[in-house]
């Protein structure tokens, strides 16, 4: 067994393809209207979905904003150089909701931005994290 993808649910396609692909580097794997049902699939990561977990942005046409809801927690992702990155994010108009720094509690170095929809996307530093212990890499968000 291996996860395949994680779904969100967005409101404005355009506006998270650009977010995912121009701003986190991700690119667009594959992407399907299904006019019957009134919706979209966009399916975007890292590397192809044979090999690599994505995540697949689903938007349906009639709905332009969701309630987020409070039990969801945020999408993790890699970074080589935190700090480059989140300055690179902001100088794009991406918002930056939580400044590169070390983590409550642990030494580990993250970040978190916003996605058009309101998803927290957690920045982690590479090299921090391969020196934490794994009770150091427990955050309650």
């Amino acid at each position: 067994m291996r996860l395949l993808h994680t779904m969100l649910r967005v409101g404005n396609l355009d506006a998270s393809l650009k977010f995912y692909c121009e701003l986190l580097g991700m690119k667009l794997l594959r992407q399907k209207d299904y006019p019957g049902g009134k919706f979209t699939l966009a399916f975007v990561g890292y590397g192809d979905e044979a090999d690599h977990t994505v995540l697949e942005l689903t938007h349906n046409w009639d709905t332009e904003k969701y309630n987020l809801g409070d039990a969801y927690g945020h999408i993790a992702i890699g970074v080589d150089d935190i700090y480059g990155t989140c300055e690179e994010i902001k100088a794009r108009g991406g918002k930056v909701v939580r400044e590169p720094g070390p983590m409550k509690h642990g030494s580990t170095v993250i970040a978190f931005v916003e996605d058009p929809d309101g998803y927290k996307v957690e920045l982690i530093q590479l090299s921090s994290r391969e020196s934490a212990t794994p009770q150091k890499e427990l955050v309650s968000q």
